[in-house]
């Protein structure tokens, strides 16, 4: 398999956007239930910068591909007023074990693999509206690998998975469902969020996307609950986590694979269910 993905920066740090610009190009492949060997740079930077922000930006992504078990073997870059880095990736997947967004069959589990607010909580950093600590455990979560999950999610038979980007909780699940022929109930109380990101989305404080994720929504999430809510499934993540249809009775397996390779639990957030396909309903 072959993809690429690239970003513009959501942290002021130079490696840490390279550490997340990374990790969230090979979360395509995680996704998809395969394993990525060989990566080549993206890279768009304003040549009148320093020349560490180059270095610190591969630097953080040169690592993120170790740890994936994948080499750099080179890449291109350009002069570019606004910064963009990620990777080109090269990866294998067993024929008979690709992992689709679609697939899921009424009775699955919903997994979801990490917090959800990266969009609600980058705009609030970039107002001057966290602390570093709060902000911190953003950072991280993005910059973590998703191949705990894919692995996990193998061992455990998974039906549909995607990894959970730009358009939201909402969007993705709703694109699986559709392709799925099925509906989702989801438990508003078990989807893991990151710290504020509920309060911060009801002050809207929100990125510009959320509000055209949340138009698009309209017609098929059925929420019981504040508009806060709305705003935080239907926030486009960076990097964020993998959503899984695990077969019922392979739950508890799933669980297990994950926390041994994650040191965490995953979040169990609702089941799919019979019904008009693409429908979500939240309570």
């Amino acid at each position: 398999m072959l993809t690429v993905d690239f970003l513009t920066p959501m942290v002021d740090e130079p490696y840490d956007f390279g550490r997340i610009a990374a990790a969230n190009a090979l979360s395509d492949v995680f996704a998809m239930g395969g394993r990525p060997l060989v990566g080549l740079n993206v890279l768009a930077l304003d040549s009148a910068l320093p020349e560490y922000v180059a270095r610190d930006i591969l630097r953080g992504g040169t690592e993120k591909a170790a740890e994936a078990g994948a080499v750099i073997m080179g890449g291109h870059s350009v002069d570019d007023d606004e910064p963009k880095y990620g990777l080109a990736v090269f990866g294998t997947v067993d024929p008979a074990h690709i992992v689709r967004n679609f697939g899921a069959q009424p009775g699955d589990a919903l997994y979801l693999t990490k917090p959800l607010g990266t969009g609600v909580m980058c705009s609030a950093a970039k107002m001057g509206l966290l602390a570093e600590d709060e902000f911190r455990p953003v950072i991280e979560s993005m910059a973590e690998l998703n191949r705990a999950a894919g692995e996990a999610m193998l061992a455990a038979g998974v039906h549909a998975a995607t990894d959970v980007t730009g358009f939201g909780l909402a969007g993705h699940l709703h694109e699986m469902l559709e392709a799925s022929g099925c509906a989702a109930e989801l438990t508003w109380e078990q989807v893991p969020l990151f710290a504020r990101a509920l309060e911060l989305s009801d002050a809207y404080c929100r990125p510009a996307r959320t509000f055209s994720i949340e138009e698009f929504a309209e017609d098929f999430l059925c929420i019981e609950g504040a508009d806060a809510i709305s705003g935080v499934l239907c926030d486009p993540q960076t990097s964020g986590g993998i959503l899984a249809a695990i077969p019922h009775e392979q739950a508890d397996a799933f669980e297990r694979e994950f926390t041994a390779r994650a040191g965490r639990t995953p979040w169990r957030i609702g089941k799919v269910m019979e019904g008009s396909a693409g429908r979500i309903t939240v309570r």
